[in-house]
């Protein structure tokens, strides 16, 4: 979650200690009560999303860095046989053609260079092996293209929770939000005469905005549910 998600997630928790300090003044099944409910179904699901986020969000930047070991991995793995290629060539020529490593390119298209040396290996095994190549040399490359592919499948996967992660708390947070604009009506209509429970109100449903860079425009850290800024929530 970030800043706002979490001052939000606050106004929420706020919202929601108001509906306990006056929850004899709305009757169950009664819309006050019911929208309450959503705010508080609101936080539940926002917390268990938040956890969820950071989970993947760690497995995310833990897969990234054994994806890009692995990449390395695979990638020494390949120059090790190119360059014996290369000296092989001196003594029977082209064969540094059959080996050659794209620049760049994405990790398919090194995964599918490490397949295709693979293939070529075999024939030459024995050549390789007067190189100084390991004799398990074409099981350690199979062995690389394997790992190469479960990170790819790893990173994959706790990108894909991760966004969904965000994706549940911006539905989460946009029903609690609702919520507490359609609340602001009821609690007005049902305080209309008591000032100080309406004021209480207004503390409860206020979001403060996170800090705006120095590069941003205007120094109001102060806004309401839904978006302007102001000194305090505007009507929902």
């Amino acid at each position: 979650m970030n800043e706002q998600e979490i001052r939000t997630l606050e106004m929420f928790k706020r919202v929601r200690g108001f509906a306990t300090t006056h929850t004899d003044s709305f009757a169950a099944g009664g819309l006050g009560r019911e929208l309450f409910d959503a705010v508080g179904q609101a936080i539940e699901e926002l917390e268990g999303h938040a956890a969820a986020e950071t989970v993947a969000g760690g497995s995310q930047r833990q897969n990234t860095v054994g994806k890009a070991a692995a990449r390395e991995s695979l990638r020494q793995k390949l120059e090790a046989i190119r360059r014996t290629a290369r000296s092989m060539a001196f003594t029977t020529p082209g064969m540094e053609d059959k080996f050659r490593i794209p620049r760049g390119g994405t990790d398919q298209a090194l995964i599918n260079t490490a397949r295709a040396f693979a293939q070529e290996a075999p024939a030459l095994k024995a050549e390789f092996i007067r190189h100084e190549m390991p004799a398990n040399f074409i099981e350690d490359l199979n062995a690389s293209i394997g790992q190469m592919e479960e990170a790819i499948r790893d990173q994959n996967a706790s990108k894909g929770a991760h966004k969904a992660a965000v994706v549940a708390i911006d539905e989460a947070m946009n029903r609690g939000i609702e919520a507490v604009r359609r609340l602001d009506s009821v609690i007005r209509n049902k305080f209309g005469a008591q000032p100080t429970v309406l004021a209480e109100w207004e503390s409860a449903r206020h979001t403060q905005r996170a800090p705006r860079s120095q590069t941003g425009a205007g120094n109001n850290p102060e806004t309401a549910v839904g978006g302007a800024a102001n000194t305090q929530a505007p009507t929902p």
